[in-house]
């Protein structure tokens, strides 16, 4: 099938799929490259026995794109190709005669490509482009001419992704321009019309592009808020009457508001301390303050508290309230 066919149907396949994959390039960029041109094929000149031979040229061209988040890009390809040409006649004498002249392009394509990633810092470009060829032939001491014709393109490229607004690459390009013609030329002195070939290139380029938005910096997802503090624990104290253990009636109305903040903030336990003043012997003054501790439990469970959610303990005299010595009276150390 051919190099050139293989290109083109390469090219075609860009066109049509477009397999999902990350993007990384985006936005406006220009390029610039150059290499190695090469006409596939010669030109045959009536005045000339032999067909014109063209030699390895250079090729360069510039373009200006728009890159887009899918891996697709458009751009504009102006290039300029230049390849030597010489042919001979052995004139009778004999005698050798020479002539060598030039074929020039100067070109403007609309390009499609699309971005194949190799891994994170390698793509694969292929593509393929329309425009316009302006062909000139020149032969020295037998006049030049002009023609232009439509041309179209394959791309093949290896990129390197040097930086967030720099590729380099390295690229392979075929065109083709069918039936070319110049008129009026001289050839050997003798006047050559409709000089005609379908002009094939296989180009050689490297090459870079520049430009490209930088990637939008990654979504950072704000760290859920702390969890709210576990409530303060909330205190309550009940005083008791000298050797008493019974509930006051301003001991039941702290009791009853310790029920409701309970009730209201869902407290999962509920601990009672019983306490005595310094009066009497340190086991009578234990058991007392348990009972004390007992009394305030019992009436807790009498105003709708579970049971098994309230601990209840005597301490006796052993942690005061306020620090006497033994035997006083101190109403503040007698509580709960």
């Amino acid at each position: 099938m051919g190099i050139k066919k293989i290109l083109l149907a390469s090219a075609a396949i860009a066109v049509l799929a477009s397999p999902a994959m990350s993007a990384d390039r985006n936005g406006w960029y220009v390029g610039l490259g150059a290499g190695y041109s090469i006409v596939d094929g010669d030109m045959d000149i009536a005045a000339a026995p032999r067909p014109v031979d063209f030699d390895n040229g250079w090729n360069v061209h510039g373009s200006i794109g728009k890159a887009f988040a899918n891996h697709w890009r458009i751009e504009l390809d102006v290039g300029y190709r230049e390849n030597d040409l010489s042919f001979t006649r052995i004139a009778p004498g004999p005698i050798v005669q020479n002539r060598t002249g030039n074929l020039s392009e100067l070109t403007a394509f609309i390009n499609a490509a699309y971005d194949w990633e190799l891994g994170a810092k390698w793509a694969l470009t292929t593509g393929a482009g329309i425009g316009m060829d302006r062909a000139s032939l020149d032969v020295d001491a037998g006049g030049d001419d002009r023609d232009y014709e439509l041309a179209y393109q394959g791309i093949l490229e290896l990129v390197y992704q040097a930086s967030t607004h720099w590729d380099v690459y390295f690229g392979y390009r075929y065109l083709r321009a069918e039936n070319v013609e110049f008129d009026g030329l001289r050839v050997f002195g003798v006047a050559t019309d409709n000089v005609s070939m379908d002009l094939d290139k296989h180009l050689i380029t490297l090459g870079v592009r520049y430009g490209y938005e930088a990637p939008a910096a990654p979504v950072v997802a704000a760290p859920p808020p702390p969890p709210p503090p576990p409530p303060a624990i909330k205190q309550f104290i009940v005083f008791f009457g000298f050797n008493k253990y019974n509930l006051t009636a301003e001991a039941q109305a702290v009791v009853a508001e310790a029920a409701s903040a309970a009730k209201s903030q869902g407290a999962a336990s509920i601990a009672i301390v019983g306490h005595t003043d310094t009066v009497g012997g340190n086991a009578y003054n234990q058991k007392l303050s348990e009972k004390r501790a007992g009394a305030v439990k019992d009436e807790l469970v009498r105003l709708g508290i579970p049971g098994d959610k309230i601990s209840a303990m005597g301490k006796g005299e052993t942690e005061l309230l306020v620090q006497t010595g033994d035997s006083v009276k101190e109403p503040q150390n007698r509580r709960a």
